[in-house]
């Protein structure tokens, strides 16, 4: 069984980075910055996404705890079970390929083309996608990554100097231009959009409050 995956994410008191890690850790360290009267915008991102998280801080700590998405409330569940179920012997018989039942619109002669194919039009289908996906996988890495950095960018970094310039170099792909136009950024800010257009070492699972 594969284990459950933790989401990662990152805390900004304007422009700078109070918490990396979890999204509890992150919603705490969120919770304490408003506590102590922050006076900058405290925001939450998906390091895989780039997106924000809105989380409600109202009530206590466990109230905000309750509030978050279903399956982070269950990951130490998910975690405590995912051991005993990784020995459970597998039954008898073929193994589920987890396959979902979808409508796809062909013209006629690609479904003559398909009914040809050994093993018949699902098996051509799923071998079809998984060599685009192998013939595309770096571009989609690299379009997601530019995609994800943006939407940091543009929620923390709109106002800095060089945004626009630093925006083109992004979907340009040019790192080392990139670099030149961000070097005067508030440096969390700088070293956070950088991971996240570019790669780099991941930060730290979480920072001192």
């Amino acid at each position: 069984m594969t284990q459950p995956v933790v989401p990662s994410c990152t805390t900004f008191e304007g422009h700078r980075r109070i918490a990396t890690g979890s999204l509890q850790a992150n919603a705490l360290a969120a919770r304490r910055a408003l506590e102590e009267g922050a006076t900058e915008p405290v925001l939450i991102f998906d390091d895989a996404t780039g997106r924000l998280i809105d989380i409600d801080m109202r009530g206590t700590d466990e109230d905000t705890a309750e509030s978050l998405p279903e399956g982070v409330q269950a990951q130490s569940a998910d975690f405590a079970g995912a051991g005993a179920a990784a020995v459970e012997p597998r039954g008898r018989g073929r193994p589920k390929l987890g396959v979902v039942a979808r409508e796809v619109t062909l013209l006629p002669r690609h479904w003559e083309w398909l009914a040809t194919q050994p093993g018949g039009a699902s098996v051509a289908l799923r071998k079809l996608v998984e060599e685009a996906r192998r013939a595309n996988g770096e571009k989609d890495r690299i379009r997601k990554a530019h995609e994800r950095a943006y939407r940091f960018m543009s929620a923390v970094a709109g106002d800095l100097p060089g945004f626009e310039e630093a925006t083109r170099a992004l979907f340009a792909d040019d790192p080392r231009r990139f670099d030149e136009l961000v070097c005067a950024w508030p440096c969390d800010v700088r070293d956070y959009a950088t991971r996240l257009a570019f790669g780099g070492s991941e930060p730290a699972a979480a920072l001192a409050q």
